[in-house]
């Protein structure tokens, strides 16, 4: 119950200031932020493949180049990178879905975990600032990611403290039920009912409810293939926290993992309905 409320201490405050900077930061400014976070996912991820400190540095490095290139060139507002994106996180569910099924988990070579940090991060980073500065709804759109993301882990922890009995993928992340996701489902899904009608009442140009609630459904899906994902490759490596940034919460990647899955997947929702 300590740990809970130590995580509830930290995490609201974190939640207003982020949502504070959705809508009243300018998108350069997020882009920013964004980046900032992106660079600091991937010095934890460089450390979670065991490389040294001048090696981490050159990765973090390229990442950076990565995205100020991505940014220089209007890249991240392209619709170009959205198909790709969308199958690199289906390859990556298709990878986590087999190494749940398995005994005893496959190892990956440390440079394809490498490219795989970096495409990972950088399609997070251009997913995150395209949604905001793609429209004149990003805002909304970016509360609406982070409530889907930040609803259904709230209401996977309780439902699957409460009911939790199936395991999702023991292999893997041997806490999360079934009935956690379906739980997390629910209150992400309700979520997004509530946020659509708000933005219905302050008239935004917004889709359908009939389109709103199943890329939702879609996006919280993808949310647990981040997290198991993260939790995949801190097995590798036998670790419980990707760093020790935030108290009660572990690493920058702890806190991200499924947004890195979730963010892709709705703004190439997005890019397709435009």
């Amino acid at each position: 119950m300590e740990q809970v409320s130590q995580r509830v201490a930290v995490a609201v405050p974190l939640a207003m200031v982020a949502l504070l900077a959705v809508w009243f930061l300018p998108s350069l400014w997020l882009a920013v932020i964004f980046a900032a976070v992106t660079l600091l996912g991937a010095w934890e991820w460089g450390r979670l493949c065991q490389l040294s400190a001048p090696l981490n540095m050159l990765y973090t490095a390229g990442i950076a180049a990565l995205v100020a290139a991505a940014y220089a060139t209007d890249l991240y507002l392209d619709a170009l990178w959205t198909v790709p994106g969308l199958l690199w996180w289906l390859a990556i569910a298709l990878w986590v879905t087999a190494q749940a099924r398995r005994d005893q988990l496959q190892r990956l070579p440390q440079g394809l975990r490498l490219v795989a940090g970096a495409l990972t991060l950088v399609l997070a980073w251009m997913s995150l600032s395209s949604l905001h500065a793609g429209s004149p709804e990003g805002a909304f759109w970016l509360t609406l990611l982070f409530a889907l993301v930040w609803g259904s882990d709230t209401g996977a922890f309780f439902s699957g403290r409460r009911w939790g009995r199936h395991a999702l993928a023991p292999a893997i992340s041997p806490g999360k039920t079934w009935e956690g996701f379906f739980g997390g489902l629910v209150v992400g899904l309700t979520a997004a009912l509530i946020l659509h009608g708000a933005g219905f009442w302050a008239q935004l140009q917004l889709p359908s409810l009939a389109w709103v609630l199943p890329v939702s459904a879609m996006v919280i899906s993808f949310s647990v293939v981040g997290d198991l994902a993260e939790s995949l490759l801190k097995r590798e490596v036998d670790v419980k926290d990707s760093g020790h940034l935030l108290p009660g919460h572990g690493g920058v990647l702890d806190r991200v993992d499924a947004l890195l899955a979730a963010a892709p997947v709705l703004a190439v929702a997005l890019t397709r309905v435009s």
